[in-house]
């Protein structure tokens, strides 16, 4: 049985930061590379960043870059993503993915096999 949960999600305000949480369960999570991707109210489901096995950032959107930051705990089975000066337009649910390879795919969603269920961003004042 594979399974990725997320967790850490909430209402931040404007310039803010949140951390999130993708454990797995049922591999171990350090053979594979991880991607998270975040779907806003009304928009298709979007590449954010992914990180190979080797810990190498791979960034698909330009939007993140400078302010979101990926890292693993191999020991713990998890992948974080640090979100700093958060945005309105950063408001989505964020999905933790794997494609179970080493190294990252390119950021189209069907790409990937392995979906965690989605934790909720809001920014808003």
């Amino acid at each position: 049985q594979v399974q990725l949960v997320e967790s850490g999600g909430g209402l931040v305000q404007p310039g803010g930061s949140l951390t999130l949480s993708c454990v797995a369960s049922g591999f171990k999570l350090d053979l594979y590379s991880i991607a998270w991707f975040r779907q806003a109210p009304g928009k298709e489901r979007e590449g954010v960043v992914c990180i190979t096995s080797s810990e190498h950032t791979v960034l698909y959107a330009d939007s993140a870059q400078g302010r979101f930051t990926i890292s693993r705990d191999n020991g713990a089975n998890t992948v974080f993503l640090q979100m700093n000066s958060l945005a309105p337009e950063d408001t989505a649910v964020y999905y933790c993915a794997t494609d179970r390879t080493s190294w990252c795919p390119s950021p189209n969603h069907y790409s990937y096999d392995y979906w965690g269920q989605g934790t909720q961003v809001t920014v808003s004042s």
